[in-house]
């Protein structure tokens, strides 16, 4: 508007908005947001047209009844609005935050597809589950009839700990098992805290435990205790331990130190800002400030990673990717953000060694100095009609690195020899085999959910896929209920 100054806020401002508010209390700043959030909530929300197939729904895999939590938010009717979302979705307040809306509801909305602009369902979502923590509508698990049977969940992830929520409010006895001395899984030490604040994860968790989940973490299944152990102690298991083991590069001097695994990185940095003593970022192993950093990928988790060395302000941050951006497999959404906050892309390009140099005389190993990239083209498609990159010979050169971050994805851990049960089948990636929308397994009473079964794949899907085990458990547990009765 003439005359008006505009301002164009990076993300990083948007993540930390009191820093554009210096002459106000932040108990000040609170009110004004949860004013304005209030009105620009209701604003959005009354942007839905109500289509007669609702594609935001369809394409929302807990499909959600979107449209109608829209409408009784444009309404103000949001306790209502945040009980319909509660419905089909155990952590809405979560999946506003994380999901790729862009992809999914959002991407799918009619309005956008028409040209004016997305209604911002995922804001929506998270505001209103926000004010329901906040005004107390979001019940504790009290199960009206309490039940003798019992259920073992291995992994407190998304997908076990919606599975646990499930089955706990029908009164099953349930028990989590965890690696890690937190619950959340890559919730709590995958994704970086500017996307998915801690607490936010921690409220559920501590929801769960007062509606009487009970948690044993710092339990390494097959080390600390045995998977027949936990068998024996329920009456049927969901293994739901999420695809841990990174993906490497076999490349010359991929040895070298300063080449590290991205959910290490991510995890240290998680670590850091719970208070724990992390040595390996406090040494500077896991830690960007100050150095150049490339990441390795274009998915979701690269993008984690590039905006977190711009966090822990590195001298210069890139992003290696062997096809060109509109092949990313990662949220658009996320690419912008990490340009916005000063990322460098380098597209078709593919790492085809690293470079290294002994800095000190009684260093151990040489440390990492260079990428040695070489440029891509893209060729013919391959099956899924993505095109292949192809090597453009001599193109090659050094990209300067003093840490290299790997984000080429994630597999399935072996499980059954690190469980010691052979008979629980696998498929040839090395996923658990187990029946479509139940989860059922080779082993009788053993249910598995979320990426073990999948592959390394979103948050949502994850909910979707315990919640789905859940019912099929419940009914399991009952049939095993009415036979002992007879």
């Amino acid at each position: 508007m003439a005359g008006q100054k505009m301002l164009k806020f990076t993300n990083v401002e948007r993540d930390m908005p009191e820093k554009r508010t210096p002459n106000l209390r932040k108990e000040d700043f609170g009110e004004i947001y949860a004013e304005y959030a209030t009105a620009k909530a209701a604003e959005q929300a009354s942007r839905c047209s109500q289509c007669g197939v609702p594609y935001c729904q369809t394409h929302c895999p807990l499909h959600n009844n979107i449209p109608d939590w829209l409408r009784l938010t444009a309404e103000g009717r949001l306790e209502e609005a945040y009980e319909m979302a509660q419905a089909t979705n155990t952590f809405p307040e979560i999946c506003g935050r994380i999901c790729p809306q862009d992809r999914l509801c959002e991407g799918n909305c009619v309005i956008e597809t028409a040209g004016h602009g997305t209604v911002t369902i995922g804001s929506v979502e998270k505001y209103i589950t926000d004010t329901a923590f906040d005004k107390g509508w979001v019940k504790p698990i009290r199960p009206h009839t309490e039940r003798a049977e019992s259920v073992g969940i291995i992994g407190a992830g998304p997908g076990g700990l919606a599975a646990a929520d499930m089955l706990r409010r029908q009164g099953v006895q349930v028990t989590v098992y965890d690696r890690y001395d937190r619950g959340g899984g890559l919730m709590m030490y995958g994704i970086p805290g500017f996307k998915l604040e801690k607490d936010i994860v921690m409220q559920r968790m501590a929801q769960l435990e007062d509606g009487g989940v009970e948690f044993v973490l710092n339990c390494d299944v097959g080390d600390d205790l045995s998977f027949d152990a936990i068998r024996g102690k329920h009456e049927a298991v969901l293994i739901a331990t999420g695809v841990y083991k990174t993906r490497a590069l076999q490349a010359p001097g991929a040895g070298a130190e300063g080449i590290v695994r991205a959910i290490d990185y991510l995890t240290a940095s998680n670590r850091k800002s719970f208070g724990d003593d992390v040595e390996e970022f406090d040494n500077g192993e896991l830690n960007a400030k100050g150095k150049k950093v490339v990441v390795i990928g274009g998915g979701d988790t690269a993008m984690d990673c590039v905006r977190t060395a711009i966090r822990q302000d590195a001298v210069s941050v890139k992003c290696l990717y062997r096809r060109d951006e509109a092949n990313m497999p990662g949220s658009m959404r996320e690419v912008q953000n990490a340009k916005e906050e000063g990322v460098e892309f380098v597209w078709l390009s593919a790492p085809k060694g690293f470079s290294s140099s002994l800095r000190t005389s009684d260093a151990t190993a040489d440390q990492v100095d260079g990428v040695m990239v070489q440029k891509m083209r893209l060729g013919a498609p391959d099956a899924t009609g993505r095109q292949m990159p192809e090597l453009i010979e001599g193109s090659d050169y050094i990209e300067e690195a003093d840490l290299v971050v790997q984000a080429l994805g994630f597999e399935p851990e072996d499980i059954p020899t690190l469980w010691g049960v052979p008979e629980l089948e696998v498929t040839r990636w090395g996923t658990i085999k187990a029946e479509f929308t139940t989860g059922q397994t080779s082993l009788e009473g053993v249910y598995a959910a979320g990426d073990i079964v999948r592959g390394a794949s979103l948050v949502v899907w994850a909910i979707k896929d315990g919640r789905d085990a859940a019912e099929a458990i419940l009914e399991y547990v009952n049939q095993g209920a009415a036979l002992a009765a007879e």
